[in-house]
């Protein structure tokens, strides 16, 4: 981590130095996009706290631990499908999945369809782009979740 900040402050002088106003800028419209979506972060963050706070670990291991097998996927690739998180709240999440006891698969299964596919953004997206291309990139999404699923299964042991 500390790697990560000594790349960024060294950007940060190399910016400044080339162009200090541009830098400004720059930092005032990153800084109004984070107080912007700030609100909507909060919201999932407490949304997802009450969850994991009433359901028991128990039973969160039951579906999605090692134990679970094939079925803890599905329902990864299920619960991922359904709702959509930006990753900034979905890696956080899969971190607790995981002190949880929750399998390296299907905490991939998880967040990878958490991300790439839409089926709640599915009416925005279809007024945007058509139906026939928001269903192929969900459908094509889905089926990259699963690839990269199966390929964590395998890296960690845990292919059923």
């Amino acid at each position: 981590m500390k790697y990560l900040y000594i790349v960024t402050s060294v950007s940060m002088i190399i910016s400044i130095i080339t162009d200090w106003k541009k830098t400004i800028k720059a930092v005032k419209i990153s800084l109004n996009k984070m107080f912007k979506i700030m609100p909507n972060f909060l919201q999932m963050l407490i949304m997802i706290a009450i969850i994991l706070y009433f359901v028991p670990d128990e039973v969160i291991v039951k579906y999605l631990g090692k134990s679970a097998g094939g079925v803890g996927t599905v329902l990864g690739l299920s619960f991922g499908t359904i709702t959509m998180m930006p990753g900034f709240i979905a890696f956080p999440l899969g971190g607790i999945l995981l002190d949880k006891g929750v399998s390296y698969m299907n905490i991939a299964a998880f967040t990878t369809t958490l991300m790439v596919v839409g089926f709640v953004t599915f009416p925005v997206e279809k007024e945007y782009f058509g139906v026939k291309i928001t269903v192929l990139r969900n459908v094509i999404g889905f089926f990259i979740a699963v690839i990269v699923t199966l390929v964590i299964g395998l890296f960690f042991g845990e292919v059923f």
